[in-house]
């Protein structure tokens, strides 16, 4: 990626009187982390980075930078909002946009082809993470390292994150402007975290999930993070009548769950946001790439690929599969 070419576009896009501002990413101030930010002016553009460190799922903005009522004697800014999308963020961004979310026309959306994004926990397992800002760039097939003015080489398969190696859609599927070429999609290898899941028996796997959710702080960080929890009115949250209690156990945790599994099957684009805010480290990926998986093979449906499509779970074809419906 050229970051030059990303920091004039921007500049020029924050310029114009239709954009209000642009969300992009900018280097961390800790280690190995790049942070979102909100640029509104051509001086801001000059701090935007994009890197193996961006893996910020920016479309979550898109429903949470602003909400009605503005304040008294105000009006609502109507301008447009700037976007930098990876391709699992530009699915996020189309499956708003089926669900009338977002609309197109508030949007300038600017795609950054991925080449993949490493998993913060696996890079400290090669090299310790300190308190001084590191930075990483994507050379060949790999990864480097730049560290107090060292640069180290570090090989993709041993720290490429989770849901980057599984991806399928690495450019951006949507965009009004593309800096850099697309990247050469890369095979997908079977997903081993829910084939172990699946090859274990229903009392194992009981026991499995009991030990994940019992963790759970009930933080709600999962569903914060995630560009498709975005309603307003969110059922988790309803005391009258109580669907799930505020109490953290293995109960109501499991209930909580499942619960935010299933209202994201067909919605989900895999991008992980979930699993990595999660302090508890609880695989949440795993649940919902399995439920994923299932709308993959038995309707031959991947959410965020066609903003024209009719929402998952509010589509019926004659000719879908019902031999497994119990």
């Amino acid at each position: 990626m050229d970051l030059e070419k990303l920091r004039k576009t921007a500049a020029e896009i924050v310029s114009r009187e239709d954009v209000k501002y642009l969300i992009g990413w900018r280097q961390g101030t800790f280690g190995y982390r790049a942070a979102p930010c909100f640029v509104e002016d051509a001086a801001g553009a000059a701090e935007l980075t994009f890197s193996p460190l961006c893996s910020a799922n920016l479309a979550t903005y898109l429903t949470l930078a602003e909400k009605l009522p503005v304040p008294r004697g105000k009006e609502p800014d109507s301008r447009k909002t700037a976007l930098l999308v990876k391709g699992c963020d530009s699915r996020a961004v189309v499956q708003l946009l089926v669900e009338k979310g977002v609309k197109r026309e508030e949007l300038v959306i600017i795609g950054c082809p991925c080449p993949g994004m490493v998993d913060r926990a696996l890079l400290a397992e090669v090299i310790p993470e300190e308190s001084a800002p590191a930075d990483l760039k994507w050379s060949g097939g790999g990864f480097v390292l730049v560290k107090n003015g060292l640069e180290t080489a570090l090989p993709r398969d041993r720290v490429l994150a989770e849901q980057c190696r599984l991806c399928r859609h690495p450019n951006p599927v949507v965009s009004d402007i593309l800096l850099g070429e697309p990247v050469q999609p890369w095979e997908v290898g079977p997903d081993g975290g829910v084939d172990e899941i699946e090859a274990k028996d229903v009392a194992d796997r009981w026991d499995y999930w009991e030990e994940q959710f019992s963790r759970c702080l009930r933080c709600y960080a999962c569903r914060n993070a995630c560009p498709l929890c975005y309603c307003k009115d969110c059922i988790l949250d309803r005391l009258n009548p109580t669907w799930i209690n505020r109490a953290v156990n293995f109960s109501e945790n499991t209930a909580y769950h499942l619960a935010r599994a299933f209202h994201l099957a067909g919605r989900c684009i895999e991008c992980g946001a979930c699993e990595r805010a999660c302090p508890a480290h609880i695989p949440l990926g795993k649940l919902n790439r399995k439920l994923a998986r299932e709308v993959r093979d038995q309707y031959g449906f991947e959410p965020g690929l066609d903003a024209n499509a009719e929402p998952f779970q509010a589509a019926f074809k004659p000719d879908d599969p019902e031999e497994f419906i119990l």
